[in-house]
Formats: C-alpha cells, sequence, structure tokens
C-alpha cells in the first residue's frame, strides 16, 4: 500500500456496511467509502481489527448472519 494511500484511509470517516461472513467463516465489516476491513465480533458488537490485505475477505459470501 502506498504512502498517499495509507494517508487516504487514515482521513476516511468509515462508513460500514452490515457485518458479513467470509467464506473462511470469520465475520468482517468493509468500509463503503474506502474498502478498509475490519474483523467483526457479533458477542460485543464492535469492530475488533484490521484486516490487511492478506486477511482480507476476497471472495466472501454475499449474504449476513443474523442472530
Amino acid at each position: 500500500m502506498s504512502f498517499l494511500e495509507r494517508v487516504l484511509r487514515a482521513l476516511c470517516p468509515h462508513r460500514f456496511s452490515w457485518p458479513r461472513i467470509g467464506v473462511d467463516g470469520r465475520d468482517y465489516q468493509v468500509c463503503l467509502i474506502c474498502g478498509t476491513a475490519y474483523a467483526y465480533d457479533w458477542s460485543t458488537m464492535r469492530r475488533t481489527s484490521l484486516l490487511t490485505p492478506v486477511d482480507s475477505p476476497a471472495g466472501a459470501a454475499d449474504g449476513s448472519k443474523h442472530h
């Protein structure tokens, strides 16, 4: 990731999608503006950690997880 991309993502106001479940079974949320992905914990209903591009749920399922 270039320096400019890191700066722009740091300044993003982040508008997140509904939590989704990836092909690996992990829950995540994606910013609709910059595309940054975060792991999501349903027990606390919070984003937990930034997913790196290697961790990001590429090809994630479209369905959302309901509780």
